[in-house]
Parts: C-alpha cells; sequence; structure tokens
C-alpha cells in the first residue's frame, strides 16, 4: 500500500477515473437505499438515507485498508463441473440475486397497484430489516468499487480521497435524487430496471462472464437523457394545459361580468334603458 502524496499527471488522471467511478457507482446506491427507504414512515426515510450512504462511505474506506484481504478473495474456494467459485464471485453472485429479487418485486407491486397496501403494512418496524439490507448492498456495491479502485492504483490517498468526496457530493444530492425518483413514477421505474440490469451484471460477474462496463452504464445514460426529454414535454404540456385553462376562466368572467342590455335583470329590476324611454 502506498500512502504518498506526490502527485503526478498519471495519479491524477486516476483520481479524476475514480471519482467518477464512484459518483456513478454511488447513484446506483442512492437508487437503491431510495426505494428501501420509501417503505419507512416519513420520519425515518431521511435517517436511513444519511445512515445508509455513511456506512457505504465507512466500509468502502475499511475496504480500501483492507486492500491485501480484497486480493485473497479472488483466490477459489471450491470447484462445481470444472468451475471455481471465489469469495468475491460468491459476493456478487448472492448480492446480484437479492438486487435482481428486490428490483422484481417492487416492479410488480408497481404493476399489480399493490405498492400502497405493502407500504401501510411493511412500514411499521422495518427500520432495522432495511438498513440491514442496505448495508448488504453497500458491501457488494464496495467490493466491485474497491476491486476495480485497487486494480487501477496502489496509492490509498488517491482511492480514499476519491471516494469520500464522492460521497460527501451524493451525501448532499441524496434527498434530491429521492424526492425526485419518488414523485416521478416513470423514473422510479426506471430505476427499477436499471436495478434489474445491475442485478444481472453481478450475477453473470460471479459465473465468470466478464462484461465491460460501458455496455451497462451506456444504455443506462441513453434511458437517463431519453427520460429527461420526456419529462421535458411533459412539463410542457402541463404549463400549456394550465395556461389554456386560466385562458378559459378569464374569457369566461369577462363574458358574464357586464350584463347585456335588455336582459332579464332589466325586468327584474324595473330599470329601463333611456333608448326605449325616449321610443315610448
Amino acid at each position: 500500500m502506498d500512502f504518498s502524496l506526490e502527485l503526478t499527471p498519471d495519479l491524477v488522471a486516476i483520481f479524476l477515473t475514480l471519482f467518477v467511478l464512484e459518483i456513478v457507482l454511488g447513484v446506483d446506491n442512492v437508487i437503491f437505499i431510495s426505494i428501501l427507504a420509501a417503505k419507512l414512515p416519513e420520519s425515518q426515510q431521511a435517517k436511513a438515507r444519511t445512515l445508509g450512504l455513511t456506512l457505504a462511505m465507512v466500509m468502502r474506506v475499511g475496504l480500501v485498508l483492507l486492500a491485501g484481504w480484497i486480493i485473497t478473495l479472488n483466490d477459489d474456494l471450491f470447484t462445481v463441473f470444472g468451475m471455481g467459485f471465489s469469495g468475491r464471485e460468491l459476493i456478487l453472485i448472492g448480492g446480484g440475486g437479492f438486487l435482481l429479487y428486490k428490483a422484481i418485486h417492487e416492479i410488480h407491486l408497481k404493476l399489480e397497484g399493490e405498492e400502497d397496501s405493502h407500504v401501510s403494512t411493511a412500514a411499521k418496524a422495518t427500520f432495522g430489516a432495511v438498513l440491514a439490507q442496505i448495508l448488504a448492498m453497500d458491501l457488494v456495491f464496495s467490493l466491485d468499487s474497491v476491486i476495480t479502485a485497487v486494480g487501477m492504483t496502489s496509492n490509498m490517498i488517491v482511492i480514499i480521497s476519491a471516494v469520500v468526496i464522492s460521497f460527501g457530493i451524493l451525501l448532499f444530492a441524496a434527498r434530491y435524487i429521492f424526492e425526485f425518483v419518488n414523485r416521478h413514477p416513470t423514473v422510479k421505474m426506471l430505476a427499477l430496471s436499471f436495478l434489474l440490469l445491475i442485478g444481472v451484471f453481478l450475477i453473470a460477474e460471479g459465473f465468470g462472464f466478464h462484461i465491460d462496463k460501458a455496455f451497462i452504464y451506456g444504455p443506462m445514460v441513453f434511458a437517463v437523457l431519453v427520460e429527461s426529454l420526456n419529462l421535458a414535454a411533459a412539463r410542457r404540456r402541463k404549463r400549456q394545459g394550465k395556461a389554456e385553462e386560466e385562458e378559459a376562466v378569464r374569457l369566461h368572467v369577462r363574458t358574464y361580468a357586464t350584463p347585456v342590455r335588455g336582459s332579464a335583470d332589466d325586468a327584474v329590476t324595473g330599470h329601463s334603458h333611456p333608448q326605449r324611454d325616449s321610443s315610448a
């Protein structure tokens, strides 16, 4: 392990790469935490988000310091039908399977319209269970991130700095991401689809099928851009609808604000217009 502070162009480039990687993996983590925290009472949601992200950062830094032990997780523990399985692969398979189950379960609840009833019954005393699920997925995301980081550089200062700074940004943005995901049903479904995709990716990695992350995050970025266009179009239609409604109300009030001469109001009040009196 290297704790030197000497900065070189190569280390700066590695730091920026790790920082972007931590942000991307951190957003996945925030989305998962947001979906789990939404099951809790509103008074506990912010606490679950903050505690979950803080523990994720501590866990990631701890795994960085245990880089020597992390590397040993790549050694095969046993073999099944000629295929060896290491500790890292078992963690990836277990985490991917759990992520797959949670994503499918949440999508099922949304499609069947059972989400609200489950929230009211399952969110009474589940803070510990939710936190345990968050920690389990923190371990999976952290393990993948640390192994990638250690493979890029042995400078612990660079890795820890990228982790701490990225998590500081995510900790600030977590509330906004949480509110945005839960306020837009289509975005929440898209987020669940991302988790589904990441779960499949983790399981494939666990069984030894290496998939370039560009094939995972590239389509995800494209899907986010398309959904951003859909949300912008929806906001524009909503503004146009409000403008048309206000215009209709304004015209309606203007039409009936001044009584028409010779109307039934004159007959009721007994008033007559000067033109009619002169003709009489």
